[in-house]
């Protein structure tokens, strides 16, 4: 079987790419209730509970945290809510941000307790992703709402939950906050469509077209271009990216913009991404080795910087191979006794009926198991997405993994492929026989 694996300095040629018709993120069936009515971006009655909950949030005047997860479609979504409780009439100092330690977790009992600790009447977590876990916050008197998109049927307890996740085509956490929110005030369409686009773009790439049910954003592009829209993005994600992990830097400068172009003013930001592009281009060319059956392949990397993901994206689009469904890039040195992986659909499967799911992937295999593997790798395995997942497992635990999968075993022969035979050679004067004179 052969597998390209050399570097990809350099993108699949266009003659390559004309041939294939990449699957569109709306060609999907969305929900409907009785009525034929089209149910998204969540369910009416979840959009509902949650628009009651930040009008009530800001009529207290009661000290609430934004707690959002680190990436742009997070930080966005946070920033829309901040925007949304103060123009509803919420004091600014009344409202705080959480922002979670380098290898936490929300549900972690320090991050608890920190939250705890500022005495929050009320806390809106987004784009965390859920799990089944106990309430965000040990005070009754809380209210958590909690606003997310990623695959999950379970939740903290006590929470009043807006899921996008069972609601194609699923909007980002940064779009479904915005749908949320742009009903309570209609400054909030004008104010906050850039980090909608933003957000957005950071979770479903650049090239995302605008189609129905997503909003129209003509206006928020003629005020915008796409290409600032992007290169925002590229550096809202540097910092947390970085060893530093100075998540509160591209907070910052996101509370602070009108528009993209404020971003991409922002030096800390810019310093990131030059830091991140040198780190992403040295750890890219790391070979990869594919599973035995072909359908994975796992590059291996030891980096301090969170680049496994853009590694796994970028090989994602230029490995070339039929049998080849998931690309993943493993990181065993961003957190010391543990390895942070990222998954990607590859290229050449991303229209395969049935379509792939990394998490089921993932998880079929890790229940090839006779022992207690899943239980040891925690709740932090296979988290995220269908096309995009990944997790943090122990190392030992990794390379379990790894043995499951077959990693860098050679394939079976293909179902009668005889096996060649070497003939003789018909040379009779050889050096044996020369010296046995």
């Amino acid at each position: 079987m052969k597998r390209k694996a050399s570097s990809p300095t350099k993108a699949p040629s266009k003659s390559r790419r004309s041939n294939r018709v990449e699957k569109d993120y709306f060609d999907v069936d969305p929900r409907r209730a009785d009525d034929g009515a089209m149910i998204w971006p969540a369910s009416t009655s979840a959009i509902e509970s949650a628009r009651d909950f930040l009008r009530e949030c800001a009529k207290s005047s009661q000290k609430t945290l934004i707690v959002p997860d680190k990436d742009a479609d997070g930080l966005d979504a946070g920033v829309i809510l901040l925007r949304t409780l103060t123009v509803l009439g919420l004091a600014p100092e009344s409202v705080g941000v959480h922002l979670l330690d380098k290898h936490s977790t929300v549900h972690d009992e320090s991050e608890r307790q920190a939250m705890q600790a500022k005495d929050p009447k009320y806390i809106i977590v987004v784009d965390h992703g859920s799990i089944e876990a106990p309430p965000i916050v040990d005070s009754p008197e809380t209210k958590c709402l909690l606003i997310d998109h990623h695959l999950s049927d379970k939740f903290p307890r006590d929470a009043l939950v807006v899921s996008a996740c069972h609601h194609p085509p699923v909007a980002t956490s940064s779009l479904l906050t915005y749908e949320i929110c742009k009903a309570l005030h209609p400054d909030i369409q004008s104010s906050c469509g850039f980090l909608c686009a933003i957000g957005t773009h950071g979770d479903l790439g650049n090239n995302l077209k605008w189609k129905p049910p997503f909003p129209d954003m003509t206006e928020v592009f003629k005020m915008h271009t796409k290409k600032a829209i992007n290169d925002a993005v590229a550096l809202i994600n540097a910092p947390r990216r970085t060893a530093r992990y100075d998540v509160i830097s591209a907070w910052d400068a996101l509370v602070k913009a009108d528009g993209p172009k404020d971003v991409l003013r922002y030096p800390r930001l810019l310093d990131a991404r030059a830091e991140i592009n040198e780190e992403v281009e040295f750890r890219t060319h790391a070979p990869p080795k594919f599973s035995k059956d072909g359908k994975i392949a796992v590059l291996r990397i030891h980096s301090g910087a969170q680049v496994h993901g853009v590694i796994a994206t970028r090989w994602a689009g230029y490995l070339n191979s039929k049998t080849l469904e998931i690309v993943m890039v493993a990181n065993s040195g961003y957190r010391p006794g543990y390895v942070n992986f990222s998954c990607r659909i590859a290229r050449t499967a991303r229209n395969q009926n049935p379509p792939v799911n990394i998490i089921e992937s993932l998880k079929a295999v890790a229940k090839l198991d006779q022992g207690d593997l899943v239980q040891r790798m925690g709740d932090s395995f296979a988290r995220g997405h269908k096309e995009a997942s990944g997790g943090i497992i122990p190392s030992a635990e990794f390379e379990e993994l790894m043995a499951l999968m077959q990693i860098g075993e050679k394939p079976d022969p293909k179902p009668g492929e005889a096996t060649k035979k070497v003939k003789p050679s018909p040379q009779k004067n050889n050096l044996l026989n020369y010296f046995k004179r």
